[in-house]
């Protein structure tokens, strides 16, 4: 998976709250077990009229953030179902960062396995974000994990908190089987023990 240490980019505002991981990525989409491609269903109930067509009102379609690498959301983001695919989506959307004041646990869990930062803030520090956010093109935020802070388009910087280890996996890109890849050494060590002790 890949490292995230910082990230400058726009931010795409999405005020909708309790969006679902079916309104992330449609279960029709779901016949896949690859994490590319969904990019171009992320969203599809909104993005897209029945026709096919886009619809210009949402957000992601316009302008603006058609190339969005941050995502400012309301409150409650990726409740519903545990479907994996609502953060491949978003990554292969080229989304790398979600914020939100606050998460389900499943989807929360899914974007740090796939490399994605899912910040939780206070609701006054979400409306600033929003306002920054809606601004458009010209106002990006900047991201640091390692610090942990996002800075806003006129030089504001507010903190946020992450779990130690949530953050170390992210640094490093370190998915659960990069983690365990990284105890490689321990393991086979251990094996070898329990052979011994078996063959004793």
């Amino acid at each position: 998976m890949d490292k995230f240490t910082t990230l400058e980019g726009v931010a795409a505002p999405l005020r909708t709250i309790n969006v679902d991981t079916d309104r992330i990525i449609p279960a029709k989409f779901l016949k896949t077990i690859k994490r590319t491609g969904l990019g171009k269903s992320l969203f599809a109930e909104m993005r897209y009229r029945e026709d096919g067509s886009e619809n210009p009102d949402f957000v992601l379609n316009q302008p603006a953030y058609r190339h969005a690498k941050i995502l400012v959301v309301g409150d409650n983001f990726g409740c519903g179902s545990s479907r994996e695919h609502a953060p491949w989506a978003l990554a292969d959307f080229g989304i790398r960062c979600v914020i939100s004041t606050s998460f389900a646990d499943i989807f929360f869990n899914n974007c740090a396995k796939n490399g994605i930062l899912a910040i939780v803030v206070a609701p006054e520090d979400l409306e600033k974000l929003f306002e920054d956010a809606e601004r458009g093109a010209n106002a990006t935020l900047s991201v640091d994990l390692e610090s942990q802070t996002i800075r806003g388009p006129d030089g504001g910087t507010l903190h946020f908190d992450i779990d130690e280890g949530r953050k170390h996996n992210l640094l490093n890109g370190l998915d659960e089987i990069g983690l365990t890849l990284a105890r490689g050494q321990a393991i086979d060590a251990y094996e070898q023990k329990l052979a011994q002790r078996e063959w004793a």
